[in-house]
């Protein structure tokens, strides 16, 4: 493990300006305003009280800016989690969903420990763009019963059995449908020149908030508010508490879920600081930020929070309102903790309709529709890992969508790489490959056989070998195989040159390899292959090959060098 610690904030300070301050000052707050409803709806859909939201953006978000690797990205509850912490809430409880946090937390930071944030750049487009998509159906599933203020009580976590019971009981409130439309309309036909003085959201949220309180829309027509659901928001810092011992017993069975947050905490903060680099043109410290992410899960876990990432839409708000460093994302959680020591009584009025509107629009951003359009132009492999992974989500749980999403990127990987290797006989006659490696203008002795060996040389292609030397029906007493095409190897393609070898030389014949990589040679000389073979029958180039090959046909058949 690599035990380094270079937050971005400590590098950023060193030439820290008034006009910098300045800047990010605008930018926190603006991004405090924005993160406000998000953070209370976030949590609404997941199951939880919306002080747990707040508390998990004030929390983690302070920390990922002091922490973290990216000079911009702000931190919070996201919609990513929602699925996931309404599972795991309905199914074991808040308590054991601390616990999970808290699990999940430590699984970061030792990602992060052990340098593993590069390692995230390999998960496959389509299953990180499935998994988005079907977060984003899900969370719109979970928006059903508060946008037409339905009168459901117990809602199931999965989501054929959630749409069963809010058709069954789908006797919509229209005050409530009316809430959510205007919040949703006014998000979407709110002027672009407002949106950086009073954002959409807030504007919603206030104009639902003064309607429920001129007209009494809770009492007169039922519409929920946070005072009515959960009895508003506790004014003061969030209280400290630990998971009880008994909580802790039962980890393992949590471990499941703990692995989820924790890899899809990953994916999306280093997804976001990926964001940010491009829109500040810089290079964030993927290492650093997992720490972070690792160290502010722990954080917002033991302070009634729920689990936090990388937020794309809130980091885009602060880099277009002029955030330049982390301190912009110390004073939007800053911002969050005034509002909720000084002004947490006013949010009780706030209606759920109209948050519900708010969160309707970011699934529908979320969801990148284009993809679908695209799928009958990709590959036909990737468009069933995308298909696959978007259903799994869905209909299953996130956990088993990556997993099966990964194991088809992996198959499809080993298709593909098999296919590419290509193994074929050559002669004088065909192919050149530049004078060192080609046959052109060279005698081939009698009873010398050449073949070349293209593409990585992995257990999907190994078996081409065999079939390229049975379709020849040739036994020669000298085969070359031309191998500077072939950058590497792994143990089944040395399995299969070691059982080609074994056979040439039961019937006295020799095999020689010209023009070795390193890795493959590396291997060569680890498995003991080097030894059997000799070093003698290791060449540099088709010309030293042909050489050795004269050389073994003058001796008699029986020997071997």
């Amino acid at each position: 493990m690599n035990l380094s610690f270079r937050p971005k904030l400590f590098e950023t300070l060193k030439t820290y300006s008034r006009e910098d301050f300045r800047a990010d000052l605008i930018a926190g707050i603006t991004v405090g305003i924005v993160a406000l409803p998000l953070a209370m709806a976030f949590a609404i859909a997941s199951g939880v009280d919306p002080k747990a939201g707040l508390y998990t953006a004030i929390i983690a978000g302070f920390l990922i800016s002091v922490l973290g690797g990216s000079k911009v990205q702000i931190g919070g509850p996201t919609g990513a989690f929602v699925a996931i912490i309404y599972g795991i809430v309905a199914q074991h409880g808040t308590d054991r969903l601390i616990l999970c946090t808290i699990m999940a937390g430590v699984m970061l930071m030792v990602m992060g420990l052990a340098r593993l944030g590069s390692l995230i750049k390999f998960i496959p487009f389509p299953v990180t763009a499935g998994f988005t998509s079907g977060i984003a159906i899900l969370i719109l599933s979970t928006q059903i019963k508060d946008f037409f203020g339905l009168d459901v009580r117990n809602m199931p976590a999965g989501f054929i059995e959630k749409l069963l019971v809010l058709a069954r009981n789908f006797h919509p409130n229209w005050v409530s449908v009316l809430l959510a439309a205007a919040s949703l309309a006014m998000i979407l036909l709110w002027p672009r020149k407002l949106t950086g003085r009073v954002p959409a959201s807030i504007a919603s949220l206030i104009l639902g908030t003064v309607a429920v309180g001129l007209f009494n829309l809770d009492t007169r027509f039922g519409v929920e508010t946070i005072g009515t659901r959960f009895g508003g928001i506790p004014q003061g810092w969030p209280p400290f508490k630990l998971p009880d011992l008994a909580t802790f017993a039962q980890a393992p069975e949590l471990f499941r879920d703990a692995v989820t947050i924790a890899f899809l905490a990953a994916i999306e903060s280093l997804l976001c600081a990926v964001v940010a680099d491009g829109m500040i043109d810089d290079r964030h410290d993927s290492n650093q930020e997992l720490l972070a992410q690792g160290i502010a899960n722990l954080a917002s876990a033991v302070f009634g929070g729920i689990p936090a990432t990388g937020a794309i839409a809130r980091t885009a708000t602060n880099i277009r309102n002029g955030g330049r460093t982390p301190v912009a994302g110390i004073i939007h959680a800053l911002t969050l903790l005034i509002i909720v020591l000084a002004a947490a009584p006013l949010a009780k009025n706030i209606p759920l309709a109209a948050l519900s509107g708010v969160l309707v629009m970011v699934a529908i951003r979320m969801a990148e529709w284009g993809h679908f359009k695209r799928l009958a132009r990709w590959p036909s492999g990737d468009t069933a890992m995308f298909l696959t992974t978007f259903g799994l989500t869905i209909l299953i749980d996130l956990t088993v969508a990556v997993e099966v999403g990964m194991v088809l990127a992996a198959v499809l990987f080993i298709k593909r790489t098999s296919e590419a290797t290509q193994i074929t006989g050559v002669d004088q006659e065909r192919e050149s490959e530049g004078q060192q490696h080609s046959l052109a203008g060279k005698e081939i002795p009698e009873g010398v056989v050449v073949f070349r060996i293209f593409g990585a040389f992995l257990f999907g292609a190994a078996d081409k070998l065999e079939t390229a030397l049975k379709r020849t029906r040739q036994k020669p007493r000298v085969l070359i195989l031309r191998m500077h095409g072939v950058l590497a190897i792994d143990a089944t393609g040395l399995n299969a040159l070691e059982e080609i070898y074994e056979k040439l030389h039961r019937r006295g014949a020799y095999l020689l390899i010209s023009g070795l990589h390193a890795q493959p040679l590396f291997a060569m000389e680890r498995s003991g292959f080097v030894d059997r073979l000799s070093l003698q029958n290791l060449c540099g180039d088709v010309d030293d090959a042909l050489k050795r090959a004269r050389e073994l046909l003058a001796q008699p058949s029986s020997s071997h060098a």
